[in-house]
């Protein structure tokens, strides 16, 4: 069983510059700077024979269920209980550092961090936690500076220097960082975490296979850590088997329902298989959980456009441009929409000038597709098609017009008789007046 909730970002996920048909390149996956916190297991949570009684360790239960059904204030309170009463509960105190991450309150998230790193035992996700705090926060060299601190005053202490592993991936130190893997798995060679760092070196050296290799140890080791399918599922597509890939990434949202990353990453893939409505589920999920998670509301906005709600699709892409101006892609996915689709309340050739435009960012922000020049002619001719549209409809609006004024005035020639003229009643056989030629020749001049 786990016991805290799950981090705000991970390792391993998928770009999102897909377009569902064909208009767009295909999703690319990266790692990012923000790597996955294992949960902790059963025995870390319950202290390993540290002070955590099991009426403490069923309030940290129930606040995990309610951080995990979106009750964040509730399990906040529970949390806040639980370290009243037991200040030593280091998994409450990294669960709050968590909850307020989520609200965006990073002094707290940082305060209950290192509150869980002097519990005793302390749990060793609480390091990791916290260093990925400081690096958000452009403070990777204090970060370092605290962790080989500890790692000198207690060079056991495996959860510090898998942390520190991760600050020297983040870096760029690659070999330090493998050196420092080595390390955690020489003095415990089942260490899931460390096996997930190493992994991550190898994959940003472009060692796929090996790195595959110690993913499927590490899931071999732990089969129902979340964090090892969900970057197993990245190097299996670098390494073209989509199918496993796909596979890895649905066990890993499986396994854990607010690992946003992982239904971000599922999510882009079913987008990409064109199953919109199993993508929106996946995507809805992830940006409901980590509403900053640019990729999965980039990949939530291609969702909805292949269900042809497209204002719904329109409001996730520009919900990325208020987020991160400077992506590109988010531009061509916006282009791409305007050039495709009618935009509801949008004139037609307004619409094809807002795509030219937004081709035209595509490009300042360092978009190189080359099919832009292509659409940008589409968008071109779609307005000149639109303008002599117009013009051929106003032409036969106009010729409508006269025809019915015709049709209304009384024909020159048509002379109404006197009473006087008038014929006899009692003649039968007097011809009417005729008009009609006259009329049918006033209206054929109008006939083009």
């Amino acid at each position: 069983m786990r016991r805290l909730l799950g981090p705000l970002l991970a390792l391993g996920v998928l770009a999102a510059c897909g377009h569902a048909q064909v208009t767009a390149p295909a999703p690319r996956p990266l790692t990012t700077s923000t790597a996955a916190t294992p949960e902790v297991h059963e025995g870390a949570a319950r202290g390993q024979g540290g002070p955590i009684d099991a009426d403490t360790q069923a309030a940290i239960d129930r606040g995990i269920a309610q951080g995990r059904s979106g009750d964040l204030d509730g399990a906040r309170r529970t949390f806040q209980d639980v370290v009243q009463r037991n200040p030593n509960a280091g998994a409450a105190w990294v669960n709050l550092g968590v909850i307020a991450e989520r609200k965006g309150d990073l002094t707290e998230a940082e305060a209950s961090y290192r509150r869980a790193a002097q519990t005793t035992p302390e749990p060793p996700e609480s390091w990791d936690f916290l260093a990925r705090l400081l690096v958000r926060t452009k403070r990777a060299s204090e970060a370092e500076a605290l962790l080989r601190g500890r790692v000198q005053e207690a060079p056991t202490a495996l959860g510090a220097r898998n942390a520190l592993t991760w600050v020297l991936l983040e870096t760029n130190r690659l070999p330090e960082a493998e050196a420092e893997a080595k390390k955690v798995l020489k003095a415990d060679e089942q260490n899931v975490r460390a096996m997930q760092l190493l992994a991550q070196g190898y994959y940003r050296q472009g060692k796929y296979e090996l790195c595959r290799l110690v993913l499927e140890n590490a899931r071999a080791v732990d089969p129902k850590d979340p964090v090892t399918h969900n970057a197993l599922g990245t190097v299996l597509l670098k390494l073209k088997q989509r199918a496993a890939a796909l596979e890895s990434f649905r066990t890993a949202a499986s396994l854990r329902p607010d690992f946003a990353e992982a239904h971000s990453n599922f999510g882009a893939m079913l987008v990409e298989s064109g199953d919109y409505d199993g993508a929106v589920k996946e995507l809805e999920l992830a940006v409901s959980t980590a509403p900053e998670l640019l990729p999965a509301r980039m990949n939530l906005g291609n969702a909805y456009r292949g269900k042809l709600e497209l204002a719904k699709a329109r409001e996730q892409y520009e919900k990325v441009v208020a987020l991160d101006p400077t992506l590109a892609d988010t531009y061509y996915n916006l282009a791409i929409l305007h050039l495709d689709s009618d935009v509801p309340g949008m004139d037609t050739i307004d619409r094809y000038n807002k795509a030219i435009a937004y081709f035209t960012t595509y490009k300042e922000k360092g978009g190189a597709d080359d099919r832009v020049g292509q659409y940008l002619k589409d968008a071109a001719k779609g307005i000149d098609r639109e303008q002599r549209r117009r013009e051929r409809e106003k032409k036969d609006q106009l010729r409508k017009a006269e025809k019915e004024a015709a049709a209304k005035t009384p024909a020159a020639s048509a002379e109404v008789p006197t009473a006087a003229e008038a014929p006899p009643a009692a003649s039968p056989a007097q011809p009417q007046p005729q008009t009609s030629k006259k009329k049918s020749s006033r209206g054929k001049l109008k006939t083009p």
